[in-house]
């Protein structure tokens, strides 16, 4: 009654990535419990999501490597992966907010986030452009969110002006505002097949070591056009976190990433903690340092664990107050040895 922070299964995201096929629910071997769906079980999976009360997904499309190429354009095709799944939760899954990630690093040859030029650096504006294709093409699918992940500069711009041009006024922006540059990916690059080929992304991504820059991108992405803004990744990132939260007034994001997910899956097969607890401290953490909502691999078990958390916390209270009154209870005349 008394606790200060609180975390619903309304403030969860759900990921979900898409493979070529049909039938298709590849595990992920860095990822436990976690899985790589085809489109039609990508569909079962947000029904199923929808009736746990999980309010949203985020999906990423994992294209075969004959798809790949320099630029990504299988991204913005009206017939990729994320387009097709979102048409058809759209109509299967109702209730979901849908989020199209916006990202070329699973669509490129080379698995950076953007187009590359003479020096092997990714070019800025050209990106932008391949965005825009992107953003529309998802809008048109169904998508109520466009999530740019990228970091490319002006990002949230291009998208909204190209959103409003083709009509798609009413569909919104959750921006990666604040991404850093982050050991805390690997698993997700296994999970969606996009290390890059060669260097690293700290071109564009953020340098960990900074709190003050990722203020200025959050509010410069406000300023741009974003509904929502996001600080990834979350665990080590609790003060970013909360130096955004203070300085924006829209709804902002954490994603509880996949090396954080990984870490305590891990420990937990070797019995060395207990999963359940660790999933509800570090999303209460979360919570507790600003985050209005959670992007998080535990989304399904998290909506089955916090469930059952008020009826524990009621009998506890009940054993508690049993035991407080079998103490206060006097004793009878005359038993006293």
């Amino acid at each position: 009654m008394t606790r200060e922070t609180q975390v619903r299964t309304a403030d969860l995201i759900a990921p979900l990535f898409l493979c070529e096929g049909s039938g298709q629910k590849q595990p992920i071997a860095s990822m436990p419990d976690v899985y790589r769906f085809s489109v039609d079980a990508a569909v079962e999976e947000a029904k199923a999501l929808q009736a746990l009360k999980i309010p949203a997904v985020l999906l990423f499309g994992v294209p075969s490597e004959d798809k790949k190429d320099a630029v990504g354009k299988e991204a913005w095709s009206d017939s990729g992966l994320v387009q097709q799944a979102l048409t058809a939760m759209r109509e299967q899954a109702p209730e979901l907010v849908l989020i199209a990630d916006a990202c070329f690093c699973e669509y490129t040859d080379h698995g950076h986030c953007g187009v590359l030029n003479a020096n092997k650096e990714v070019h800025n504006d050209r990106t932008l452009e391949n965005l825009a294709r992107t953003a529309v093409s998802q809008a048109r699918a169904g998508a109520d969110l466009i999530a740019p992940s990228g970091m490319m500069d002006g990002m949230v711009r291009a998208i909204r002006e190209a959103l409003d041009k083709e009509g798609f006024g009413e569909t919104g922006i959750l921006s990666y505002a604040a991404k850093y540059s982050s050991v805390f990916y690997g698993p997700f690059r296994d999970a969606a097949e996009s290390a890059p080929s060669f260097g690293d992304r700290r071109q564009y991504q953020m340098d960990y070591h900074n709190i003050r820059e990722a203020v200025r991108e959050a509010e410069l992405d406000v300023k741009e056009g974003a509904d929502l803004v996001m600080v990834k990744p979350a665990l080590a990132y609790m003060d970013v976190i909360r130096a955004v939260r203070e300085a924006v007034r829209v709804p902002l994001v954490a994603y509880n990433v996949s090396g954080e997910y990984a870490m305590v899956k891990a420990a937990a097969e070797r019995g060395w903690i207990d999963e359940k607890r660790a999933a509800l401290e570090i999303t209460t953490g979360i919570k507790r340092a600003g985050a209005d909502l959670i992007i998080t691999y535990w989304a399904r078990q998290l909506a089955d664990w916090l469930e059952e958390a008020p009826a524990e916390a009621t009998a506890k209270a009940k054993d508690k107050k049993q035991e407080h009154s079998a103490r206060a209870k006097p004793a009878k005349a005359g038993a006293r040895a």
